[in-house]
């Protein structure tokens, strides 16, 4: 029987990305949207793990049924890490992703390629109603852009400069991107510890 998960988001475009990364898998995924009443929960942790948890522990209480959640951001070195867990809120959650893309090019300005690395990182959670869990976290490093390129992709995709395709993220099929991207390592290995999980039951 395929394993069914609910993915804890308000985020379309995070539940299409999730579909097309176990698009060739036994696990059927939904959204929210015929889930009524359900809200998602304040993001308050200090660290990704933190934030996917509280949210895939939120939607599986709410609802009584399995629950994915991840919670991911770019953590830029020249910033000390920064925005990191605020990626979504940097600038302020009214932001556009334009904005915010602009925003960090202008911080990096005049800065050489050896000093632009970055890394997307993502914490993936799956939580069963009685609360308990299981967990993985993932990367994917480049270095910041020197301007905007491409019109795929969402959030920092632009800005985002993937050496081992000479192009930013934003440039490649989403197919491309998930074998290589934080989210696509992430939501694979949460899901690979689960089924390992439900073996050893």
């Amino acid at each position: 029987m395929p394993t069914r998960l609910l993915i804890a988001t308000s985020n379309p475009h995070k539940v299409q990305e999730i579909a097309e990364i176990l698009g060739s898998s036994d696990v059927q995924i939904e959204g929210l949207d015929g889930c009524e009443g359900v809200t998602m929960p304040e993001e308050t942790g200090s660290t990704f793990l933190e934030n996917a948890r509280i949210k895939a522990r939120s939607v599986a209480e709410q609802t009584g049924r399995t629950a994915l959640a991840d919670d991911s951001g770019i953590c830029i070195d020249a910033l000390a890490g920064e925005p990191g867990v605020r990626s979504n809120r940097f600038l302020g959650e009214q932001a556009t992703a334009e904005e915010r893309n602009n925003a960090i090019l202008s911080l990096l300005a005049g800065r050489p390629p050896e000093e632009r690395g970055a890394r997307f990182v993502c914490a993936a959670c799956i939580a069963f109603p009685s609360g308990e869990t299981v967990e993985a976290l993932e990367t994917c490093s480049g270095v910041i852009a020197r301007r905007p390129s491409g019109g795929g992709g969402f959030g920092y995709d632009p800005i985002f400069y993937f050496p081992e395709y000479n192009c930013t993220l934003a440039e490649v099929s989403s197919e491309l991107k998930n074998n290589v991207s934080h989210r696509g390592k992430a939501v694979r290995r949460v899901v690979q510890l689960l089924k390992e999980r439900s073996r050893g039951c």
